[in-house]
């Protein structure tokens, strides 16, 4: 993922106190969701507020998501994380993006395909003519995360990708997300799989950020909820690699939060700070701030 680069231009980003600093030069936001919206156990109230402002005051919501789930799915993580429905309008997760391709694959015929995560990421093909089988028998790989990310790391899954490699499957990655932050820990994701299957050999194909097709379809909904002129979008995100990466791909203005899964990384919250951390992955902050507030 690290060969996208940005032209960096202008890398100093603005410390800003609040979102409602800059929400007036823009229409409708894209807000990333683990990380700037809850840590994993619950939601992060400021940042409840700022969504609420933004919505009250300027435009549409959409919450951006690399979860491998359809987005009743995350919305109903949402409800038990204490996030209320009033502070976003929609959900656009990776997991919506994989499934329609994986409906394009499958063209009817039952597929025979290996499904690498927990059982709780089912929704993702659940309804379409799949099959899930053994690693022995499939015909292409679905990975959405780890069996067990409390206790397994990527190498635990050497082996296993090692032989699937060697079969020439094709590696879809339901969530490009190497790591995510749950609580005070971080957590390795399917983009952590993905990352190691290419390492090996492997062919692995990546949906949701920063790849194109999840802010295409994000861009459709930003103009559907806007009702007139090409909307005034901006990103807000705790993942250089994922978020601001995506944003600056799209050619859309961002804002990074520092106290997400960079925030070890973030010693000083100051803007030569800020641009030179920016700068090591190659991408381009607008804006930062430590948590996402109004």
């Amino acid at each position: 993922m690290n060969s996208d680069r940005v032209d960096l231009g202008q890398a100093m980003p603005a410390l800003l106190g609040g979102l409602g600093e800059v929400a007036g030069g823009y229409d409708v936001l894209l807000c990333d969701v683990w990380g700037v919206l809850h840590d994993g156990h619950i939601a992060h109230g400021a940042a409840v507020e700022a969504l609420q402002q933004f919505r009250g005051q300027r435009g549409p919501v959409i919450l951006l998501s690399n979860a491998p789930r359809p987005a009743e799915d995350v919305a109903e993580q949402l409800v038990c994380l204490r996030v209320p429905r009033d502070c976003y309008d929609s959900i656009l997760t990776s997991g919506m993006v994989a499934r329609e391709d994986l409906r394009r694959r499958a063209s009817g015929i039952p597929l025979q395909m290996l499904h690498i995560g927990p059982p709780r990421d089912g929704g993702i093909f659940a309804g379409l003519p799949v099959r899930c089988v053994t690693p022995d028998l499939a015909e292409i790989v679905l990975c959405t995360g780890l069996f067990d990310d409390d206790q397994e790391t990527p190498q635990d899954y050497r082996a296993m990708l090692s032989s699937l490699v060697d079969r020439g499957l094709p590696f879809l990655c339901a969530n490009p997300d190497i790591v995510v932050q749950r609580g005070g820990k971080l957590v390795w994701c399917a983009g952590a799989l993905a990352r190691l299957y290419t390492e090996l050999g492997g062919s692995s194909v990546y949906y949701g950020k920063p790849h194109a097709p999840i802010y295409a379809e994000a861009l459709m909904l930003a103009r559907k909820a806007v009702k007139g002129a090409e909307p005034r979008v901006l990103v807000l995100g705790d993942g250089l690699e994922t978020d601001i990466r995506g944003a600056n791909l799209a050619g859309l203005d961002a804002v990074f939060i520092a106290d997400g899964i960079h925030g070890e990384d973030v010693r000083e919250m100051t803007a030569p700070a800020i641009a030179a951390l920016c700068g090591q992955a190659g991408v381009i902050a607008k804006g930062a701030m430590r948590k996402l507030v109004w």
